[in-house]
């Protein structure tokens, strides 16, 4: 029996987004390279139900906020997070994995992003004081993080496409949880996540998919496919 996986795409789906495109080839080009039977479905985050959490074998949180339902995005997150589902965010992304984390394991209730309201007392993403938008950086990598094994160095240069990220002033707090910072900038600011002792649970700040081609896939989203593969077959 051939085994069909399920992956979706939890966004707002912009069919003139670049990185919304990009996100569609980047898996296509690791579906060749790993040559399996995935089938992806966007879903809108107004759309999503407990129901859409059992349907999927992972979960990619796309580029593109604000969401027209942010609660659904960080129910879907700590779903995969609590129950080992492979999940890859970026972009925005990486920016609602950062709440969901603040709030259900730092427990800041009401941290908050920026976007969606400026005011918040507990603002753990804020704009940016200088915008990366359309910027390609150097990133440094944790040596022996799951991240810097996939792409198989320490150092590597990625696109972004966002105006927010994480307030400094909660720089600290975010370190003193479990979460591992694994990459950042040359100013040491945090550009990549992963949950120890998690299949796979990644954001990153940039969008890798806008880097993939069908001759190189992109290796976080290779790895987070073959997460998905490898979590599947042990059923």
């Amino acid at each position: 029996m051939i085994l069909i996986m399920k992956l979706a795409i939890i966004g707002d789906f912009n069919p003139k987004s670049e990185t919304h495109i990009a996100s569609n080839e980047a898996i296509l080009h690791s579906k060749d390279l790993l040559q399996c039977d995935l089938d992806s479905y966007w879903i809108n985050t107004k759309d999503i139900t407990k129901e859409t959490f059992y349907q999927f074998d992972g979960f990619l949180i796309a580029p593109g906020s604000p969401y027209s339902n942010m609660d659904n995005v960080i129910n879907t997150i700590q779903f995969a997070r609590e129950n080992n589902i492979p999940c890859l965010g970026t972009c925005g992304g990486f920016q609602h994995m950062v709440i969901e984390y603040a709030r259900n394991i730092l427990n800041f209730k009401n941290a908050q992003h920026e976007e969606y309201d400026k005011n918040s007392s507990e603002l753990f993403i804020t704009k940016l004081s200088c915008t990366l938008k359309g910027r390609e950086m150097e990133l440094n990598l944790t040596p022996n993080s799951k991240v810097a094994s996939l792409y198989g160095k320490n150092r590597v240069i990625e696109k972004y496409y966002c105006n927010f990220g994480v307030n400094p002033d909660y720089l600290q707090i975010i370190k003193n949880g479990p979460i591992r910072i694994v990459g950042s900038d040359r100013e040491g600011e945090i550009r990549i996540l992963e949950y120890p002792d998690h299949v796979f649970f990644i954001g990153t700040l940039y969008v890798p998919q806008v880097q993939s081609t069908k001759r190189t896939p992109h290796p976080l989203v290779t790895g987070f496919i073959e997460a998905i593969i490898n979590k599947c077959q042990k059923f």
